[in-house]
């Protein structure tokens, strides 16, 4: 008798207390932003003999990057008071839990965003995957939050099962910032470690390859929809 395997599943575990209360993760395909929905695949006032009008909808590298994983929500509401041009980051929140904590500066001393001080989200979800499996967090992909940004890190969530925070520095103005219950925090990204580690060939193209990536690149300029049909075609 012949058995389906089992397809790897990422899981996202809460307290019991906490179901229903925290926001879930949500597949980052489920979620995408108001912006997007708005945009035609084709701006038809853009439409002129020398432009195609094609914008980021037809686009499907910008696409795959803007769904591919999950997103994880801001568990509360949260204050972000940025002054001393950024210098200084205080925050606030009604939750019952704790939002946001402090790292020390010396922990990124001449990291680029400084004198910006490094602050951590908290998290209450436990991610699990299966065996081989890791998980990268990075700042949701193609949708810039003009308040905050996550510092990206890899987990082996496979071994790691215990909450995760995560480090972000303030990039907004001077100011009070309201962020939302529900806010995109971090865009999770399950992997196979293996996958990650092919070894490397540096070389010039051969006339044969050189070829390839012509007729790729022609009928991408074709306007015929390549990348969607084959690029993409289950092999």
């Amino acid at each position: 008798m012949m058995f389906a395997r089992k397809r790897p599943t990422i899981e996202f575990l809460c307290r019991p207390e906490d179901h229903g209360v925290l926001p879930p993760p949500v597949p980052a395909k489920e979620v995408m932003p108001e912006w997007f929905k708005r945009l035609p695949a084709i701006d038809k006032a853009h439409l002129t003999p020398t432009s195609s009008g094609l914008t980021v909808k037809r686009c499907m590298p910008f696409i795959d990057a803007l769904t591919t994983g999950w997103i994880l929500p801001l568990a509360g509401a949260v204050r972000l008071e940025i002054v001393d041009n950024g210098g200084t980051v205080n925050s606030g929140w009604d939750f019952d839990r704790v939002m946001v904590s402090n790292h020390a500066s010396h922990q990124v001393s001449g990291h680029p965003m400084q004198p910006r001080p490094p602050c951590k989200f908290h998290n209450y979800w436990t991610i699990r995957t299966p065996p081989g499996w890791s998980c990268l967090f990075v700042p949701p992909l193609n949708r810039p939050n003009p308040v905050f940004e996550v510092v990206a890190g890899i987990v082996d969530t496979d071994t790691y099962m215990s909450l995760i925070h995560f480090p972000f520095f303030a990039t907004g103005a001077d100011g009070i910032h309201a962020l939302e219950k529900g806010t995109p925090l971090v865009q999770v990204i399950p992997f196979k470690r293996a996958d990650t580690h092919l070894p490397g060939e540096i070389k010039a193209e051969t006339k044969a390859e050189a070829a390839i990536r012509q007729r790729i690149f022609r009928n991408t300029l074709a306007g015929d929809g390549w990348y969607r049909k084959f690029a993409r075609a289950p092999r």
